[in-house]
């Protein structure tokens, strides 16, 4: 078998299989994403191993995981085309306290639980770092699915994950600098003024060149014209947040949608990319999240320690962004919300612990617990969300129509109530 038909043989079954959990999980009271997870879990090294089985190329492996890396991508671009970006700004002292204390209080955990199981200091400041990332896109597409992306909650959670990504990659930056004893105050600066620099020149495109291109492409006799020209801007973003602003190619997605949204082609660029991304890339996307775990790799003698951070993850996180919610103006309700919406680590989760083994902070044992960690929190915050937002839902929150959700009205998955 040649590697394109292992390849064409191994989407079919993400697919198939992604669709079909999705489903069963709705029909079971819980966000499609959830079904899609666990589904990935089953596929993965924990159970299956299907990328490992004997006529599999292992290249394709890496194959997979960068088609999900497009799905998460298109997904948050999703999420800014859903927003305005007047209804965001509305929300920014929510969403900076939130996002600072959802970094602030887990990190400070983590390095605390850290050295009472014993670790080094620098390999316990690591893992509080693992502790506050957040991966906002699981929560976005729970949102999404509830149709509660653009109430006060959503619009803030959102906002609160840009402002959690800069200081996750800042607070990382500037730690790995001081380790390799390089750090001082001017590599701080610089780093500081790339990610002004990116915010500064992206918003200024979006406002002013963006719409002018979107005209022009609109009306040439091009097939696909105006999608093909949004994709390309959310890539060049995605490309622009990770080379010139060090941060998350995922915030500069999400940053692209927002500015696409202010377009007259909005419509036009939802439909094509709702289709593109709920059908092929997204589903990639959440299976490829189980395929990267390894329940089975998980130490036995490390239980305790997997088990405090984990724990420390949830309430830290929880705790954090929910206080800064409060104190930003939000009610009790909501402040909860916001807080367990910032609880997955997801893929972002995995991408730090990757650079902690990678530099040599943490060991096999520690890299593990936090594999565990990041699979926990992953996969409690559908759940988590739905019963927080479906259980007396506040009158403040507003639902989009139909046509506007993350998941397309054609889509099986939809047949969801709430």
């Amino acid at each position: 078998m040649t590697t394109f038909l292992q390849l064409a043989l191994l989407l079919s079954i993400i697919l198939l299989s992604a669709k079909l959990a999705g489903y069963l999980s709705v029909r079971l009271g819980q966000p499609s994403v959830l079904g899609e997870l666990l589904v990935g879990i089953l596929l993965g090294p924990s159970v299956i191993d299907m990328l490992h089985l004997s006529f599999i190329d292992p290249a394709i492996a890496h194959t997979i995981a960068e088609l999900g890396e497009l799905g998460v991508l298109l997904l948050m671009f999703i999420a800014g085309l859903e927003l305005h970006l007047d209804e965001l700004t509305k929300n920014t002292r929510v969403a900076a306290l939130g996002g600072f204390l959802g970094v602030l209080v887990p990190t400070a955990l983590g390095w605390g639980t850290g050295r009472l199981f014993g670790l080094d200091n620098n390999t316990a400041i690591f893992l509080g770092l693992t502790l506050g990332a957040t991966s906002v896109s699981i929560s976005a597409q729970t949102l999404m699915e509830l149709k509660v992306l653009r109430s006060r909650v959503g619009l803030s959670l959102l906002g609160a994950a840009v402002f959690d990504d800069i200081l996750v990659i800042l607070f990382l930056s500037i730690f790995l600098a001081v380790a390799a004893g390089t750090g001082n105050l001017a590599g701080v600066l610089w780093i500081l003024a790339r990610m002004v620099a990116f915010l500064a020149l992206s918003v200024a495109f979006g406002l002013w060149v963006l719409p002018w291109m979107m005209r022009r492409v609109a009306h040439l006799p091009i097939s696909q014209g105006v999608l093909t020209l949004a994709l390309v801007v959310m890539l060049a973003y995605g490309l622009a947040a990770e080379l010139l602003g060090g941060m998350a190619a995922i915030t500069g997605a999400f940053i692209a949608g927002l500015m696409m949204a202010r377009s007259g082609e909005k419509e036009r660029v939802e439909h094509g990319v709702h289709a593109l991304a709920y059908g092929l890339f997204v589903p990639i996307f959440f299976i490829n999240i189980g395929l990267s775990v390894n329940v089975r790799s998980l130490q036995v003698e490390m239980i305790w320690f997997t088990l405090a951070i984990i724990l420390i993850a949830i309430i830290g996180k929880w705790v954090g962004a929910g206080i800064g919610a409060r104190l930003g103006g939000l009610n009790v309700r909501e402040s909860v919300q916001l807080g367990a919406g910032m609880v997955s680590r997801g893929e972002v989760g995995l991408i730090v612990a990757s650079v902690g083994i990678n530099e040599g902070l943490v060991g096999s044992d520690q890299f593990s617990a936090i594999v565990g960690m990041v699979l926990v929190t992953t996969l409690v915050t559908p759940p988590i969300l739905r019963a927080l937002f479906t259980e007396n839902k506040p009158k403040t929150q507003t639902s989009l129509p139909e046509t506007e959700q993350g998941v397309s009205s054609d889509d099986p998955q939809n047949e969801e109530t709430t």
